[in-house]
This record gives structure tokens, C-alpha cells and sequence, in this order.
């Protein structure tokens, strides 16, 4: 259960993140690149703070993410520079993406049929028989 503190400093982080990595985005010549931060979990001793990034297009986002990853100690400077009247300390950032669109979308393609493991079992795992 996360309480109302964690809450709080994980919106703080989650509004001031955003705009650090768009403004990354851009100085690093990713015009057409859109980043956006889906969620911020903050540990219960607000000593780590997972943030969940999703980026588009898709096919950049593991690159990317590998960047922010290196990056993370001048993200976390940035975010104590910005975040100094709120938060007296920083937690530890951990960035992962967010593949929960995906998820959705395929859901989505399989309710439609137009992935259906029934019409198409080539689609499904063979099974063995014992």
C-alpha cells in the first residue's frame, strides 16, 4: 500500500522527470522522439524511485533507455536542482520501460482475431504429447 508521502514525491518526480528527459530528448537531436514517464513508484524508505518510461517510436526505446540509464547521475542532479524546495533528498532513480501499451495493444489484436491462435495454430506452441 503506498502511502499519501510516497505519493506526493512520486508525482513531484514524475512531473519534473518529464521534462528533463524531453528537454534531453531535443538537445540530443531526438526532434520526433516522444518520452513520457507512464509511472513513478517511490520505495516505502523513499530511497529508490522506479520510473517507468515509455517511448515512441518503439524501436529507439531500448536505446534510449540505455542512454537515460548512463545519463541517470546528471538526470539525478537536475532533479535535486529542481526539486530542492520539496524534497530533501533525491531517492536513487532506476528507469525501465513501460511496455504496458504493447501489452494492451496486443490484447487489443486478439480480441479483434486478427492475431487468433484458433484460426492460425501456427501461432500457438506446439505441445508434445505424452
Amino acid at each position: 500500500m503506498e502511502t499519501q508521502r510516497q505519493k506526493k514525491i512520486a508525482g513531484v518526480i514524475q512531473k519534473d522527470i518529464v521534462d528533463i528527459l524531453q528537454r534531453a530528448a531535443i538537445d540530443g537531436g531526438l526532434k520526433g522522439t516522444l518520452i513520457s514517464v507512464s509511472k513513478v513508484a517511490v520505495t516505502t524508505d523513499l530511497s529508490i524511485a522506479k520510473v517507468y518510461v515509455s517511448i515512441f517510436p518503439a524501436k529507439d526505446a531500448q536505446e534510449l533507455l540505455e542512454g537515460i540509464k548512463s545519463n541517470q547521475p546528471l538526470i539525478k542532479h537536475e532533479l535535486s536542482q529542481r526539486t530542492r524546495n520539496q524534497l530533501r533528498r533525491v531517492p536513487e532513480l532506476l528507469f525501465f520501460i513501460d511496455d504496458s501499451l504493447d501489452y494492451i495493444e496486443n490484447i487489443e489484436k486478439s480480441l479483434k482475431g486478427e492475431e487468433n491462435p484458433v484460426k492460425n495454430p501456427d501461432l500457438l506452441e506446439k505441445r508434445k504429447k505424452s
